[in-house]
């Protein structure tokens, strides 16, 4: 796990050192193990190592066959099936981001298709001068950049690009505006005008500056819904979910895993707790002195009935508007996901232990776990309806835009998959896997555990259980009320105290209980920022705060939604230091 940036120059010119400089200064966080650089014709790479692997050579940049370089985020978890496939190679090092360099000795461009893994990785040829930026299928690693008139620059978070000054700090309204609705913005363009993704399975070619192909890998297997059994569903699922923490747990360095004590985080420490000869430490976050659900009482039998070690952390309402400033800063791809007060402060405390965690991200897309995909399912009659077809401002008269062009990104992925598969399940689960996965949930894991240092694996998103799990049938995903199906039946048979069929009460983080209480005076606070003042009426910010004690979910959730924003903005776009509380951040 590291940070990657780099600046390929319009005219072949030596990148300024000082651009480097700023790309690597703002990537430290990423990579406190040490610090890499490499200077050609017209192109210069940075990295900032977190060294997971081959903790004595790993260092990067790392050099292949006829000169090639490669800087890479992440990590290549079948490097020792490729090793073993690729004799004749010639490896410098035991690293297991060397892989990519050899990848592509063989396969070109292609390079990428060889690769299991979470990555983001940027090879430069200088055979013929090209960079080839590529991103794992599932969009685990970010990776982001700009085409500008000094050139193209590149990183794993935009606020390294915003350091070099060579993009303006500049909010686009519309991603902005997408971003209140649905707590993310979709596609390619981010929130900062000039500012793009490195779409999830795609591999960017880059020559003298600027982008001149584009080649894309599919996350999941093509084809409808097949015909299997239970029992040889349960078996392949058995072999898969085997094979993917296996491989997710190689490591130089000490691992663990958060826990939830759902299904998704049970089953995966039934899984690690067998593969590993040690307990497993196992980390729960829950929330003293509110009224959300808690699940560390079921967790910690959970971790007690597997051998696992298990810490249990409370999120309190004083750490809310204590840590909120920096959790902004740190998710400078804004996702306004309230799980990322937990996040954050479990990443915290483990890191103070281990540099590695298994996490759940995944588990719900794959195994059909939203109750929104039983309301997709449904005809209209008995209240179906399409993905993301409400917005969380609808109805509160609130934004000076209150149409529907907001949903524009959304409808366009859905009139690419609508003939993709056959199944309106699928499509439902293709489109969170499209968009809510990489541009939200994945978002505020990696940064999340990045500010502290941990490494965040996803063993649910992998190929071998994209596999096991995407074709199942209908009927083995969801039955009745409850979802992931066969992943409830595959727990079961392995720990029954589990209650993997009970329904859990949803992991909620009480943000907005916490906002009620000091919303009158935060409302005149949030209505300052630019940003907001872009976006919402004028007067209507102080009502809707006022409004939000005792008011319905819908009213505190937008409320939420507004605060992060004001703060990610204060310091994204209006390029403010982070200092103090949540008040001292928004106050002029």
């Amino acid at each position: 796990m590291c940070g990657i940036a780099g600046l390929m120059t319009l005219d072949g010119a030596p990148p300024d050192a000082r651009i480097l400089d700023a790309l690597s200064g703002a990537l430290v966080h990423r990579g406190p193990d040490g610090v890499g650089r490499f200077v050609g014709p017209g192109i210069g790479l940075v990295q900032t190592r977190l060294a997971i692997i081959d903790l004595v050579t790993g260092d990067q940049p790392l050099y292949g066959p006829e000169g090639t370089v490669a800087v890479v985020n992440g990590e290549i978890y079948n490097y020792v099936e490729l090793r073993e496939r690729w004799k004749d190679a010639r490896y410098q090092t035991q690293s297991d981001c060397e892989m990519p360099l050899h990848a592509f000795a063989r396969a070109g461009a292609g390079f990428a298709r060889d690769l299991r893994g979470m990555y983001a990785a940027a090879l430069y040829d200088p055979a013929d001068a090209t960079i080839y930026l590529a991103r794992d299928p599932f969009g685990i690693k970010p990776f982001y950049y700009a085409e500008t008139p000094a050139g193209f620059v590149f990183a794993s978070e935009p606020r390294a690009i915003l350091a070099t000054g060579l993009v303006q700090r500049r909010l686009d309204l519309d991603k902005a505006l997408e971003l209140l609705q649905l707590q993310f913005t979709t596609g390619r363009e981010t929130a900062v005008a000039g500012i793009a993704r490195v779409l999830p399975g795609e591999t960017l070619t880059v020559r003298q500056g600027r982008i001149v192909g584009r080649a894309r890998i599919a996350a999941l297997p093509d084809g409808d819904p097949e015909r299997i059994s239970e029992d040889d569903a349960l078996a392949r699922l058995d072999a898969a979910l085997r094979d993917s923490v296996l491989v997710h747990q190689r490591s130089d360095v000490p691992y663990g895993m958060f826990l939830s004590g759902g299904v998704d985080s049970t089953a995966r420490l039934a899984m690690m707790a067998e593969l590993n000869d040690r307990p497993v430490r196992a980390y729960t976050a829950g929330f003293p002195e509110s009224g959300a659900a808690d699940e560390r009482m079921h967790a910690a039998a959970v971790a007690e009935a597997l051998g696992a070690e298990h810490v249990e952390i409370g999120v309190t309402e004083a750490d809310f508007w204590r840590d909120l400033p920096r959790i902004a800063a740190a998710v400078d791809d804004p996702a306004a996901d309230y799980a990322i007060v937990p996040t954050y402060a479990l990443a915290r405390r483990a890191a103070e232990d281990l540099k590695v965690v298994l996490c759940g991200e995944g588990g719900d897309e794959l195994f059909a776990g939203y109750g929104r995909y039983r309301t997709v399912m449904r005809p209209r009659w008995l209240g179906g309806r399409s993905m993301r077809s409400k917005g969380q401002f609808d109805g509160l008269d609130v934004l000076r835009d209150p149409g529907f062009a907001w949903r524009d990104g959304v409808a366009a992925l859905e009139r690419t998959l609508m003939g993709a598969y056959g199944s309106t399940l699928q499509r439902a689960q293709a489109l969170d896997c499209a968009d809510w996965l990489p541009n939200d949930l994945l978002v505020k894991l990696d940064r999340c555990l990045m500010a502290h240092g941990l490494e965040g694996r996803t063993p649910f998103l992998d190929p071998a259980i994209a596999a096991a799990s995407f074709r199942l049938p209908d009927k083995l995903k969801i039955e009745g009320r409850l979802g992931k199906m066969l992943l409830r039946k595959w727990l079961n048979k392995r720990l029954p105290m589990a209650g993997a069929f009970d329904r859990k009460r949803g992991f909620t983080v009480p943000v907005g209980e916490w906002i009620a209480r000091q919303a009158k005076s935060l409302g005149p606070l949030v209505s300052r920022v630019e940003g907001v003042q872009r976006l919402c009426q004028p007067g209507r910010v102080e009502a809707l705060f006022a409004r939000a004690d005792g008011a319905k979910e819908q009213v505190r959730i937008a409320c939420w939604r507004l605060l992060y924003f004001a703060l990610w903005h204060r310091i994204h776009i209006d390029g403010r230091d982070v200092a103090g509380d949540v008040r001292a951040q928004l106050e002029e």
